[in-house]
C-alpha cells in the first residue's frame, strides 16, 4: 500500500492522515484482496473544501473520486463513499483478476496537440501543432465489456486496450450522445460499432 495524502496551500494534521489512511483501507480490503498506491489531496475551494482521491489498483484498474464542502471529514467521506461505489461494480462486474490467454501487456503511447487554426486560416509551411502533453501507458488485455467497465471506474472518455479474443488494438469511447463507441480494427475496417 502507498498512498500519498498531501495538502494545497493547507497543512494536513496527523490525525487526518490517520483517517483517510484507515477508511481508504477499510475500503479497498472490503472488496479487493490486492495492494494497491493513490493520493488524496486536500485543498480550498473558495469558502470550503475539495478532496481529489486517485486510487490504482494490482489489478489495474484505475479509481478516482472527487468530494466537496465545508469540513474537511465529512468531504472526504463523500470521496470515500464514491471509491467504495466504484469498488462494489469492479467487483461486482469482475469475474477473472488475470488475463485468460496469459498475454503480455503491450506498451503505447499518445501526444495530445494543440487545435489547428480554423479551416479559413492559412497554414504556415512549417507549421507544426505544438505538443501539450505526451504519456507512454501499457494496453493491457482485457474483453469489451472490461474496456467499458474501466472507463466507467476512471471516468474517462476514451479508453485504448488488446482485444482478448485476437490480440489486436481496439477503442472504447463514450459518444456525444452517451452511448459507447467501439473501434475494433479487426472487423475489416466497418467503422465503429455502438454498444449500449
Amino acid at each position: 500500500m502507498s498512498l500519498r495524502i498531501s495538502g494545497k496551500n493547507i497543512e494536513v494534521s496527523d490525525a487526518y492522515r490517520t483517517h483517510v489512511e484507515g477508511r481508504v483501507s477499510d475500503a479497498i480490503g472490503k472488496y479487493f484482496s490486492g495492494g494497491f498506491s493513490g493520493r488524496v489531496i486536500l485543498e480550498r475551494d473558495g469558502t470550503g473544501y475539495r478532496v481529489d482521491c486517485a486510487l490504482h489498483l494490482d489489478s489495474g484498474a484505475d479509481l478516482h473520486a472527487e468530494g466537496r464542502g465545508h469540513e474537511i471529514y465529512p468531504t472526504f467521506e463523500q470521496a470515500a463513499e464514491r471509491i467504495e461505489k466504484q469498488l462494489r461494480r469492479y467487483k461486482r462486474k469482475l469475474k477473472d483478476h488475470h488475463p485468460r490467454n496469459g498475454a503480455a501487456e503491450l506498451d503505447a503511447s499518445y501526444t495530445i496537440l494543440a487545435a489547428t487554426p480554423d479551416e479559413d486560416e492559412e497554414l504556415a509551411a512549417d507549421y507544426k501543432p505544438m505538443v501539450i502533453a505526451e504519456e507512454t501507458k501499457a494496453l493491457r488485455t482485457m474483453s469489451v465489456s472490461g474496456a467499458v467497465m474501466a472507463m466507467d471506474l476512471a471516468e474517462s472518455q476514451v479508453v485504448v486496450f488488446r482485444h482478448a479474443g485476437h490480440g489486436g488494438v481496439n477503442i472504447v469511447y463514450r459518444r456525444r450522445d452517451g452511448n459507447i463507441g467501439w473501434i475494433d480494427p479487426a472487423q475489416g475496417g466497418k467503422g465503429d460499432s455502438v454498444a449500449s
